[in-house]
């Protein structure tokens, strides 16, 4: 990059955040962008920790850490092996099953994370988690099991030592946090009439008990709304003004504002974390799926709370300082990624699995990422219906976090037999996929894109790959620099002179559909296309290697016609 650029970026970057610490900040939305729906966030010893919904991806229910509330850290994830919950991921079939909405708290120094898990018959539903160090993801327990009546619990600690888990409908128990065992159920609230009661959090000031929950259903009449009792137990009084927090029935390009979460800064000033989409009102576009937005709120003594309106420039109470004096070593979010894999390598935190990885399935190399080609191709029957497809599939990608952005990775791949395939995909689920691959048919090295998409018909579309390249690397790409089409291209990895652009795919085939709970992730794959038996591949079939991760953020739309440069680490900013 030429130093003006450089110095144009750095500028740029002065005027953003120029009055973001004034006295009235200013800030954009999302502060976490990409998929991470269903925020659950507190602040301890002037640190934000948040955690998200992953449903069924691995490892699971990452913790983000921000001095800031603008700059999130991962840290780490709380579902990191597969004893925690044994058996849980390998007998789940459906693609948004898994990990729903979770809550954190912390408790005299021990951090909890308690959430249901939905889609394996047979097991208790309800799964609490502890550690008294949240850098260190190893250190996060076993699960403690409970049953769970409904979904989304929250965790409550009364004054007089007792705890309470609340999930939706709204159910609320006292809850034995070493055993799991719960108390009676006791309904305590319905809503305003809104469907689906859900995400409750219960909160106490000022002598009250406030019940803050998400109504209206996931989609654009998403709202936030609260009561208020004297006992936690109720009865509850609902808000005459609710609801307190939503954009149905608006033009505003940030829909499906809920499932919120409030907390303090440490000058004793609340702020909230929702989650949101980018879809407008049209709501067809949104393949980065549900994302966390923050907003201020007021809150004096025996009021009701008043959130600010969810947009993509906010105003509010002056942020702490700027800052990523946070410890741990996992990425910042909006980071580029550079990675260049040896072997021994951990796999870097924020690349994910679709279920529990088979052992073995994804190794760093001195060849690169390697990757077992899977029998399974990525749209493996969801249903569990073909060859196992809930272990099957070799994939690991990481979450799409910007409007427009450039992914590349260099593929050394040599089929020896028709059908073995290695590639990069923008996936948001088996049924909803972008992708381009190289393959061996008909004998001959070709370049296979396709699409799969919920409300489409699937495509697919071949060419040869040029005699030159072939037992070359071929550098692999997928592009958005408009809002809604994904650019998928090919070119030698020692001449990017020779790109290709192979295809391209319209961001609504990643939208909602198969996928409303989740986003888009960007990464690679690798399959033998139903070759082989059981999980299997034939014997003797190739592994293939991706070296030379790049993933770099080019903007972020904070209207349907605005966008905001992402600041990088320029040193950094390979594409």
């Amino acid at each position: 990059m030429k130093l003006s650029s450089i110095r144009l970026a750095f500028v740029l970057l002065a005027q953003l955040l120029a009055p973001v610490w004034s006295q009235n900040s200013t800030f954009h939305n999302p502060v976490l962008s990409g998929w991470h729906s269903d925020p659950s966030c507190i602040q301890h010893e002037g640190t934000f920790y948040c955690v998200i919904s992953t449903f069924i991806t691995f490892p699971g229910l990452p913790i983000y850490a921000s001095k800031d509330l603008l700059q999130w850290k991962l840290i780490g994830h709380v579902w990191t092996r597969e004893s925690q919950l044994p058996g849980y991921s390998w007998n789940t079939n459906g693609q948004q099953e898994g990990m729903f909405a979770a809550t954190i708290r912390e408790n005299k120094g021990i951090f909890y994370v308690i959430c249901e898990y939905l889609g394996v018959s047979g097991k208790k539903p309800g799964v609490l988690f502890r550690t008294t160090n949240p850098y260190d993801e190893t250190t996060w327990s076993n699960a403690v099991f409970f049953d769970a009546p409904k979904i989304d619990p929250d965790l409550f600690w009364d004054d007089d030592g007792k705890v309470y888990v609340a999930t939706h409908s709204v159910v609320i128990q006292e809850f034995d946090l070493a055993t799991g065992r719960t108390g009676p159920a006791i309904n305590i609230w319905n809503g305003t009439g809104g469907v689906w009661p859900e995400g409750p959090h219960i909160y106490k000031k000022d002598g009250w008990y406030y019940l803050m929950i998400a109504e209206g259903g996931t989609a654009t009449d998403h709202a936030v709304t609260i009561a208020r009792a004297k006992k936690v137990t109720g009865p509850y009084t609902g808000y005459e003004r609710n609801p307190i927090l939503t954009n149905r029935k608006t033009q505003e390009f940030f829909q499906t504002v809920g499932h919120a979460d409030l907390f303090q800064d440490t000058n004793g000033k609340w702020w909230g974390m929702c989650l949101a989409t980018r879809s407008g009102p049209q709501y067809q576009s949104y393949p980065m799926g549900r994302e966390t937005v923050l907003f201020p709120v007021t809150w004096n003594k025996d009021e009701w709370p008043i959130l600010a309106p969810v947009r993509g420039v906010m105003s509010g109470w002056a942020l702490p300082a700027p800052s990523r004096e946070v410890p741990g070593t996992g990425p910042w979010n909006v980071d580029p990624d550079v990675y260049d894999f040896k072997s021994g390598q951990p796999i870097p935190r924020n690349l994910i699995y679709w279920r529990i990885p088979r052992d073995g399935a994804v190794t760093a190399t001195d060849s690169g990422l390697q990757l077992v080609l899977a029998r399974n191709n990525l749209q493996g029957a969801p249903n569990g219906n073909q060859n196992g497809a809930t272990r099957a599939i070799s994939f690991i990608a990481r979450r799409q976090t910007h409007s427009l952005f450039t992914y590349s990775v260099d593929l050394t791949f040599a089929p020896t037999a028709n059908n073995q395939e290695a590639g990069v995909t923008a996936f948001l689920t088996q049924q909803a996929t972008i992708q381009l691959g190289v393959v061996q048919l008909n004998n001959q090295l070709t370049f296979r894109f396709a699409t799969n998409g919920t409300n489409s018909s699937p495509t697919s579309k071949t060419q040869a790959v040029p005699t030159a390249w072939v037992g070359k690397p071929i550098r692999l790409q997928i592009q958005m620099s408009s809002i809604n089409t994904y650019t998928l291209s090919a070119m030698l990895a020692s001449d990017t002179k020779t790109k290709i652009a192979i295809g391209t795919g319209r961001g609504e085939l990643l939208s909602g559909g198969s996928g409303s709970f989740v986003g888009t992730l960007v990464g690679v794959y690798a399959t033998c296309n139903g070759n082989g038996s059981g999980l299997d591949c034939p014997s003797g079939t190739p592994n293939a290697h991706f070296q030379r991760w790049r993933y770099t953020g080019a903007g972020q739309f904070v209207s349907a016609t605005a966008t905001v440069p992402t600041v990088v680490d320029m040193a950094k900013s390979e594409v």
